[in-house]
Order: C-alpha cells, then sequence, then structure tokens
C-alpha cells in the first residue's frame, strides 16, 4: 500500500514513518513541502504521489499559543483538514486524522465514549472539533482518530520538560487536579495501523491504558530517571494561570478499540518505561543528560 504521510516530521509523524515504512510505501511531506491551509497543495500532493491512505499527523498543537494565535490555530487544524478530505474524496482515498480528549469540557466522571456530547473549553480543542466536523462533512472514507496527554522522542512535551526542569531548578510543581492518559506516540502508531488492518472506519479513541493525573506521571517520570532528589509539589491548575483552561478529566473509553482490533493497549506505566528504555538507549542519548531530543 503507498501511504502519504502529512507531518512526518513531527512527534507522531516521525513515529508514523518508523511504524508504515516496514510494510508499505511511505511518501512523507512536512511544513517545507506542502502547506495543507491550502487547498491546491492538498490536492497536488494527492494528484502527485497517488496513495492508496493519506494520514494527516500535521497539527497546532501549543495549547496556550492558540488562545492569541487563533486564526492560525483554527487555518490548520480546521480548515486543513476539510482541504485533505476533499482531495482525498475526489480519489476515494481513506483518510486518517488525529484529534484530542481536548474537544470534551472535563466534566464527565467516567470514560468518554465516541459518541460522547463534545464541548470544548479552549482555543485548541475548538479547532480541532472543526477539524472533525469538517472530516465528517466531506467524506465517509475516514478513521478519526481521538488520543490524550502524547509524548515521544521528537518535539516538546511533558515529558521532556520535566527531565529538563529537574536538572536545571532541581524541583518542581505540578498540578494534581487534572486526569488522564498519558500515551506514547510509538504505541498510538501501532494501534493506528492495527486500525487500518481491520479496515476501521468511524471514531476510535486510543490512548495507553490506566489514567493519572499530570503530578502522577511526573513522578513516574522522576522515578524510571532516578531522579529521587528532586522535589516534587503538587499544585492547582489554577495556580499557574495559564491561557488556556484544561479538562480536569480527559479519560477516553476504549471498547471500541479493543472489539475493532482484539487488542489491548499497554499500561501507560509499562508504555513509559518501555519509551525511556528506548530514548535513552538510542546513540544520540550517550551524552551527558539523557534527554529525549533526538
Amino acid at each position: 500500500m503507498k501511504v502519504l504521510l502529512l507531518g512526518h516530521k513531527g512527534m507522531l509523524g516521525s513515529d508514523l514513518m518508523a511504524q508504515f515504512r516496514h510494510r508499505h510505501e511511505v511518501v512523507g511531506m512536512d511544513i517545507d513541502e506542502i502547506n495543507i491551509t491550502r487547498a491546491s497543495d492538498c490536492r497536488r500532493a494527492v494528484a502527485d504521489t497517488e496513495p492508496d491512505l493519506v494520514i494527516n499527523a500535521a497539527a497546532y498543537t501549543n495549547v496556550d499559543a492558540c488562545e492569541a494565535a487563533r486564526e492560525e490555530c483554527f487555518a490548520v487544524n480546521g480548515e486543513a483538514v476539510k482541504n485533505i478530505a476533499a482531495a482525498c474524496r475526489d480519489k476515494n482515498i481513506t483518510l486518517v486524522h488525529y484529534s484530542t480528549d481536548y474537544v470534551f469540557d472535563g466534566n464527565a466522571d467516567s470514560p468518554y465514549l465516541e459518541d460522547s456530547p463534545c464541548n470544548p473549553i479552549n482555543t485548541y480543542g475548538a479547532s480541532k472539533l472543526t477539524g472533525e466536523h469538517y472530516l465528517r462533512q466531506m467524506t465517509d472514507n475516514y478513521l478519526l482518530i481521538r488520543t490524550a496527554w502524547l509524548y515521544g522522542a521528537k518535539g516538546k512535551n511533558f515529558v521532556q520538560a520535566i527531565l529538563e526542569r529537574a536538572r536545571t531548578t532541581g524541583r518542581l510543581t505540578v498540578v494534581d487536579d487534572q486526569t488522564g492518559s498519558p500515551t506514547c506516540s510509538r504505541d498510538l502508531a501501532a494501534a493506528t495501523e492495527l486500525l487500518i488492518d481491520k479496515k476501521a472506519r468511524g471514531i476510535f479513541h486510543v490512548t495507553n491504558r490506566g489514567y493519572c493525573t499530570w503530578f502522577d506521571f511526573a513522578r513516574k517520570i522522576l522515578a524510571e530517571a532516578h531522579l529521587y532528589a528532586v522535589e516534587l509539589t503538587p499544585i492547582k491548575s489554577d495556580e499557574l494561570q495559564r491561557e488556556a483552561k484544561r479538562p480536569t478529566w480527559s479519560v477516553l473509553g476504549m471498547q471500541k478499540f479493543m472489539d475493532t482490533t482484539g487488542k489491548t493497549m499497554q499500561p501507560w506505566q509499562l508504555a513509559f518505561s518501555d519509551y525511556y528504555k528506548y530514548i535513552t538507549s538510542r546513540t544520540c542519548m550517550a551524552e551527558a543528560a539523557p534527554l529525549p531530543k533526538c
């Protein structure tokens, strides 16, 4: 199968490239090769590559920056999805697209299902929900994967931030009133291929199994890195005064994924342990500070 992978240089995109290139012919395009906010670029990319499948891993993901850059945020996370979906529809090409737990308001007390009502509370979530709407309006031939709390070896993420701050300052404050499921981008890439192999269509929730607070996750990161001397203090979200509000509950139910694939995702604790071993064993991690910057 020939795959056109948009955003292949990013955190998720790089892991998708590694996952899919073993069995498929993958053509990667990123911001220096295509402007997905231009419909003509999307049509040209599809026409030139003639793929069987398009995976869109490109997104504007800086949640706080989205509040000030609303126009750009909606262009990349909303209008661009319409452009890609239109180009795929014209050729009857399956489109895989990723969304977020932030399309929900966080007021639930049980895991969100694929058909749970959406009600984003920040600009990023609203832009991703707009992209979802465009996708569903433009084509029936789609796989929409919502995920949460994503981290990986490339790009900025919570794991990288915690390790850098821990080694720089020796003390951390992390919120303990937001709950979700830390998800390794390598595991998400593998789950994506599973769903494609099953010819899945529609909306699926995919995260690593189980849930915790950001404080719990930070404690796991420090323990895995043997940074036991770092002072870790819990705080509340309103103490941070961040530009974008976050949902307090971001847990996604994955029964549909399990029923479709016959598989379960790794528990988040095991997934992170595997990830940390992976990044610290890579050649580029042989320097003094083993941070995930490769």
